[in-house]
């Protein structure tokens, strides 16, 4: 039997469950067992480890149950509403399978035919890697090493750290000989586990909270650019600023003038042509300069 199939079985198994669970069915671990054709072992790990951490269940004796009083569908209230539709649209904006399994869960905590919020996210569709994900998943969880397959179609051992979401597009952030390295996650395949661990440090977590986009770099020490905003987009900017984002003053005329912290040129200079002639690098002058190069060279060619 192939993963594919084991992995959409799991999900199936775990939805029917904990539907029945709400409906107020008591449930045997092994009468589950014998009618999903698996092992004891599964199914109650599909509760200890998948389910009892995120729904309101309980095991009494031999069989599980939904808490008294406790009925998904009722328990939420506007903002847990509003919440799941956040989470509908981010899911579907995936594509693929992992869209349609997302959303065949959360169509079971909600009931709104005519949700009041949708998002363009513009996010890659991934639903073709979701075992893949689910391996990655797991290594990282654990602090497993993995062998995987990566562009120059040879093997390489990896730790990996974060699957990460930059600009719609999706990355594994993982450890290899001591430096951070990016990988595009579509062009990983054939992974498998191996039997080694290794140690987290609590900086990648700071290092990507502050990081503007996949560019950083953590070799470098990080370093102020000053911008200025004209004032027809200084709003944005105060509506979502940008990691690190510091203003410095707001100009009479309406303008915006703020710093951010940044490891790499690349993490600014792209936000910074986005919104040209909006918004200019103060300083460094190599930054300025540089970009004004790629304007010349692009109206050159042009």
């Amino acid at each position: 039997m192939s993963k594919k199939l084991d992995y959409d079985k799991t999900l199936t198994r775990l939805l029917v469950i904990i539907s029945r669970l709400n409906d107020g069915e008591s449930l045997s671990v092994k009468e589950l067992a014998d009618e999903f054709a698996v092992s004891t072992r599964t199914v109650q790990r599909d509760f200890n480890e998948r389910l009892v951490s995120l729904f309101p269940i309980y095991q009494d004796r031999k069989v599980w149950r939904m808490m008294d009083g406790h009925k998904i569908e009722k328990t939420r209230d506007n903002e847990d509403t509003i919440v799941l539709q956040i989470l509908e649209k981010m899911t579907s904006s995936i594509g693929g399978r992992f869209a349609l399994r997302s959303k065949a869960m959360l169509d079971k905590l909600k009931n709104d035919d005519n949700p009041p919020i949708y998002a363009k996210l513009n996010l890659e569709d991934i639903g073709d890697h979701i075992d893949d994900i689910a391996l990655l998943s797991q290594a990282i969880k654990v602090r497993q090493t993995i062998v995987c397959v990566y562009g120059d179609k040879t093997d390489r051992a990896i730790d990996p750290l974060k699957i990460v979401n930059y600009e719609g597009f999706w990355y594994l952030v993982a450890k290899k000989e001591q430096k951070i390295h990016k990988y595009y996650l579509k062009d990983i395949s054939n992974i498998r586990p191996t039997k080694h661990s290794f140690e987290v440090s609590k900086s990648i977590d700071e290092l990507l909270e502050n990081s503007i986009s996949i560019w950083f770099n953590q070799d470098k020490t990080p370093y102020k650019v000053s911008l200025k905003a004209h004032k027809y987009i200084a709003k944005y900017f105060y509506r979502r600023p940008l990691p690190t984002q510091q203003i410095i003053k707001t100009n009479e005329d309406g303008s915006l003038e703020f710093e951010v912290s940044i490891t790499s040129d690349m993490e600014i200079s792209p936000i910074v042509k986005y919104w040209i002639p909006y918004l200019k690098v103060v300083r460094p002058k190599s930054i300025a300069d540089s970009i004004d190069e790629d304007i010349q060279e692009y109206l050159k060619d042009s």
